[in-house]
């Protein structure tokens, strides 16, 4: 494990394997380093890049400082670029796809590529709407000490049924969920208005003008799709690609050609 310092001091903690030009992964809403979809996924690209697998802030062992706000993220990102030689890749999932395209077009010429697996933007009625109090009812649940049940918020928010929420709590994986759940509502406030079931505001990311790959799962529900493309849609160097067979869930084995096609390029 290395670490860099953020511009607010918080220590953020990262893994870096391989060699060759540098590819940083963001994960998406309570993602760590540590598990599978992206540790499975860096040593598949380690072979033709230098990846940076790193835990956001709030999570595994990566400090937190408060106040919270979205650019600390992006600056958390500044500064493993910076220690990865002053340009790199971005790879984000999920609310991690949000905050990696936040952090290209916050930072032009730092980031040279961008990838992006089905940022979970809601763009019309192909799914419900995120409650525009969803990131006050996270707060209210970790400030109660109700850990669990905003997780179980996120959990039915994504689609998970109620009936599988009481298995989920007996994983061995829930206490780790639990631990991170306040950063739910990072996530809730990288995602903003696009999850409210209109369609995107024009000119959301002015200086995203690299070249981008933004990537939904063949398998994966409509909103995906027509979320997946309206994003692609704002993003003047975008291409729109299908993963054939995948889901929300994606395979990191199916995902990496992909990958590294678009990042050699």
């Amino acid at each position: 494990m290395s670490t860099v310092t953020s511009k607010d001091g918080t220590t953020i903690a990262y893994d870096k394997l391989g060699a060759g030009p540098p590819v940083i992964l963001v994960a998406g809403a309570l993602g760590v380093r540590a598990y599978p979809v992206m540790g499975e996924l860096a040593a598949l690209l380690a072979p033709h890049f230098t990846v940076i697998n790193y835990d956001r802030r709030g999570r595994g062992e990566s400090g937190d400082t408060l106040p919270y706000a979205v650019a600390r993220e992006i600056e958390d990102i500044d500064a493993l670029i910076d220690a990865a030689g002053g340009s790199a890749y971005l790879y984000g999932i999920s609310s991690g796809a949000n905050l990696a395209l936040a952090a290209a077009n916050a930072l032009p010429g730092k980031v040279t590529k961008l990838a992006l697996y089905e940022p979970p933007v809601i763009v019309d009625d192909s799914r419900p709407p995120m409650p525009a109090d969803y990131v006050q009812q996270i707060n209210d649940f970790v400030a109660t000490g109700r850990r669990g049940d905003a997780v179980a918020l996120f959990m039915r928010h994504v689609g998970v049924p109620d009936e599988f929420i009481p298995q989920m709590r007996a994983m061995p994986m829930w206490p780790q969920m639990e631990q991170a759940a306040h950063t739910l509502a990072y996530d809730g406030l990288i995602m903003g208005d696009t999850q409210s079931g209109k369609p995107l505001a024009p000119g959301q990311w002015p200086a995203a003008t690299l070249p981008t790959l933004v990537i939904v799962g063949g398998d994966s529900p409509p909103f995906f799709h027509n979320g997946t493309r309206a994003v692609a849609d704002q993003l003047p160097r975008a291409q729109h690609a299908t993963l054939p067979g995948q889901t929300h869930e994606v395979s990191s084995a199916a995902l990496a050609p992909m990958l590294i096609e678009f990042f050699t390029a």
